[in-house]
């Protein structure tokens, strides 16, 4: 896991730099959307993917007004689907991109354009969902209230399959299955949660030269500026010399 938790680590350092806060609020927006129309409650106590998405929400200082009218539009119904598009950067590097759009017309023609000024290529949807694995992934912070050893014992009974502590950042990583255990113990520790998702981890990475590394990643970062974007994960390995390039 340590090529995730290194990803994890220069995403917090570039988003305090460059990240902008109308396109993570309207990332959460369009979340609270589909998990109300999915989950078909505007509860968050009997719709999980809605509480999950208010915990988001509250991670990135979100007001709770924001929060409070997504919820209320979204309750009264909107259009928005979830679409996929995979492909490949240069290098063999893959690339899956997830979006939540109201316009998937739109949306493939920004995703392909992407593709194509970054000489790289988009593939069919499902055709590299095997080399990544799906898994739940927990950002919380590390305070002084947090008996390492103890939390540690009661992540592992819940099942968490990684405990990483970066900094001031605890990462758990559970198995798909687990990930609503591990948060209900969560919830039941009164832990703090920072952020809290399913993600799409490579289950294996590609090494490639720093500055044909840079240039994926400029890649990724363009996908990530088309609004109806949410995700981005790929395959890169990110050295420490990668990394290094990167700060």
């Amino acid at each position: 896991m340590s090529g995730h938790s290194k990803w994890s680590k220069i995403k917090r350092k570039k988003g305090a730099i460059d990240a902008k806060r109308s396109k993570i609020f309207s990332s959460i927006v369009k979340e609270i959307t589909i998990s109300i129309k999915e989950g078909g409650s505007a509860d968050p106590e009997s719709n999980s993917r809605l509480r999950l998405a208010i915990i988001n929400a509250k991670g990135v200082n979100m007001p709770k007004e924001n929060i409070d009218r997504a919820i209320s539009k979204a309750d009264k119904g909107a259009n928005l689907e979830e679409v996929v598009y995979e492909g490949y950067a240069p290098n063999g590097i893959a690339l899956v991109v997830e979006c939540l759009t109201d316009n998937t017309n739109r949306s493939v023609s920004s995703v392909r354009a992407v593709f194509n000024k970054y000489n790289g290529a988009l593939g069919k949807t499902g055709s590299l969902s095997f080399l990544f694995d799906p898994k739940g992934i927990f950002t919380v912070p590390l305070t002084d209230k947090i008996n390492m050893d103890e939390f540690e014992l009661e992540m592992i009974d819940a099942g968490a399959q990684d405990i990483e502590v970066d900094e001031s950042i605890i990462t758990i990583t559970t198995a798909k299955e687990d990930f609503g255990n591990v948060q209900k113990k969560l919830d039941s520790l009164g832990i703090q949660v920072q952020n809290a998702s399913l993600q799409r981890i490579p289950n294996e990475t590609k090494e490639i030269g720093v500055d044909a590394a840079l240039r994926v990643m400029k890649m990724v970062d363009a996908f990530e500026e088309i609004d109806d974007v949410q995700n981005v994960y790929h395959n890169l390995e990110l050295t420490d010399e990668i990394a290094a390039a990167m700060e």
